[in-house]
């Protein structure tokens, strides 16, 4: 439990309780301390031969992105089929995407694409796709905590978090809607225990279970009262020698906490030209798509949510969920007619993806960072009598950039009418294990003492997408 007191609730005149203050190395792994756990580092050697020392970034796309308006338009089927956008050229010569990534078109020797991917889901069942399928049900975020930790062991922050646009802007009253009732399963730990849901800075998951902030106002996605407060903390203890007692594990928990994760999340931290690159807040006007009651939750603010979860791998989170929402486009006037909010979310997504993955290469973390971005289904091929396309599971959008893995492909192919893959098919047992084989090396976590047969199991079964490792 990672207690910040403030100084109405003091005990002694420096303003803070000897007792309540070392509580700061409570925030930890499965009930061992943070000070424990940097003090345990030397014992992790098994598994750090099985970390790749790499982070995954999904951005989860809720609702179902409809495929042929993302990167197989189809320009040649009949016109109650054929992406409603129109297409783009791409850097690739004979490969089209839809009217609304030419960001992303221009750049397609940094990433893939897979044309053949099938979640096999027809609701807004985020789990199936998350989990791979997997018997715990867990989702992959979760499965990677328990691997690794709840905490890194440097910098203290959670491995495992989930970034919504609250996180953002904290003051957001985004409504609730069918969609979002099924938000927590993006990273459900399942027969894990809670321990290892995702950590949610916008205010819930399990370091906002283990924090007790009583730094006005109450709320962790307050950032200016963390760092200002956690700053003031940081004051107090120098004055006061508190921590002079302290054995140095604890010392250094305390650094971790009040230094690493307070400057996560400062995104006044970055060249101004980064986030101005990163910014999507002037795409569209979140009012004007927000009146559709199944777009209720979208924001323009994707882009400072990609920008955040880059921070956060920087600094040893190896698990960001980004979710964006507003996909369900049935155009039944719960969603506009003619399926025209693609345009406003399609471009925010060329934006904001293009501009991660600029970003990451002008860093040259493009073999450190694995960028996902999917939905929990495709839309049907053939447009309803609404000009909208239904829920539909034969094929799913997916995108992967970076990882260390094989870009500048489009693999597989669906057959003439985008209804079917016409190649190998993939699922998400095959996504997951992509995803597993990036992070660690399989082999050697086998032979890691202390993971759950289970769990070891579910993590290093499958086979990834070939054309992605070859």
């Amino acid at each position: 439990m990672l207690t910040l007191l403030d100084r109405k609730l003091t005990r002694n005149c420096q303003g803070f309780s000897r007792r309540e203050f070392l509580r700061i190395g409570g925030l930890g792994l499965g009930g061992l301390t943070l000070g424990g756990l940097l003090a345990s580092q030397a014992q992790s050697a098994e598994l750090g031969k099985a970390l790749r020392g790499k982070s995954v970034v999904l951005l989860f796309l809720q609702g179902g992105p409809a495929h042929i308006e993302f990167f197989d338009p189809k320009m040649t089927a009949p016109v109650e089929i054929r992406s409603i956008t129109g297409e783009v050229k791409t850097k690739t010569p004979g490969i089209t995407f839809g009217g609304t990534f030419p960001k992303l078109a221009a750049m397609t020797d940094k990433f893939s694409i897979v044309r053949s991917y099938a979640s096999r889901n027809a609701g807004h069942t985020y789990l199936s796709v998350t989990s791979g399928g997997n018997p715990l049900k867990a989702s992959m975020s979760s499965l990677y905590s328990r691997i690794v930790g709840t905490n890194h062991p440097d910098t203290g922050l959670p491995t495992n978090a989930l970034i919504k646009p609250e996180a953002i802007e904290g003051d957001l009253k985004l409504k609730r809607n069918f969609e979002t009732g099924a938000l927590p399963t993006l990273t459900d730990p399942g027969s894990l225990g809670k321990s290892f849901r995702a950590f949610d800075p916008s205010g819930g998951g399990q370091l906002k279970d283990n924090m007790e902030m009583k730094i006005a106002p109450e709320r962790l996605a307050d950032r200016r009262s963390l760092l200002s407060g956690l700053d003031r903390l940081r004051r107090n203890v120098d004055a006061t020698g508190i921590m002079d007692g302290a054995d140095k594990f604890q010392q250094q928990a305390f650094e971790v906490i009040t230094r690493g994760a307070a400057e996560a999340f400062d995104l006044s931290k970055e060249d101004p030209k980064t986030v101005a690159r990163y910014d999507t807040t002037g795409i569209f006007k979140s009012a004007d798509i927000n009146r559709w009651y199944d777009m209720s939750r979208s924001t323009n603010l994707l882009g400072h949510q990609m920008l955040l979860a880059r921070r956060l791998c920087e600094r040893g989170c190896g698990f960001v969920t980004v979710s964006d929402c507003g996909w369900d486009m049935h155009a039944n006037n719960n969603s506009p007619k003619g399926m025209t909010g693609i345009y406003p979310l399609g471009h925010q997504v060329d934006h904001a993806v293009s501009a991660f993955i600029e970003d990451i290469h002008a860093r040259g973390l493009e073999d450190k960072i694995l960028l996902v971005v999917t939905g929990e289904m495709g839309r049907t091929p053939r447009i309803n009598k609404n000009g909208g396309r239904d829920h539909y599971s034969e094929l799913t959008s997916l995108l992967l950039a970076g990882g260390g893995l094989k870009m500048g492909q489009v693999i597989g192919q669906s057959d003439r009418t985008a209804s079917h893959p016409a190649t190998e098919p993939y699922t998400p047992k095959e996504l997951m294990a992509t995803i597993m084989h990036t992070l660690f090396d399989v082999g050697q976590l086998r032979l890691v003492q202390g993971i759950p047969g289970d769990v070891a199991r579910v993590v290093t079964g499958g086979e990834p997408i070939g054309p992605l490792f070859s």
